[in-house]
């Protein structure tokens, strides 16, 4: 159900995804997932937005230097 509020997909995508990890479930049942605790997570979304001064750390850079790839 977190699918299709953190992602633009559809009930019948979410539904695919699903059946793709084994757990045949409908449309209609994601679409009702999605009424019953769709609000709530998506209000758990807003809230865990990142705030001025938050950190974020990444793995890997590639930036440009002189016109020259460099990797970090």
């Amino acid at each position: 159900m977190w699918l299709s509020f953190r992602f633009p997909l559809s009930f019948r995508e979410v539904e695919e995804l699903m059946l793709g990890r084994g757990m045949p479930v409908s449309h209609e049942t994601v679409r009702r997932w999605c009424a019953k605790f769709g609000q709530a997570y998506a209000g758990a979304l807003r809230r865990r937005r990142a705030r001025p001064g938050d950190k974020g750390h990444l793995d890997e850079v590639f930036i440009k230097i002189n016109g020259e790839r460099t990797y970090l």
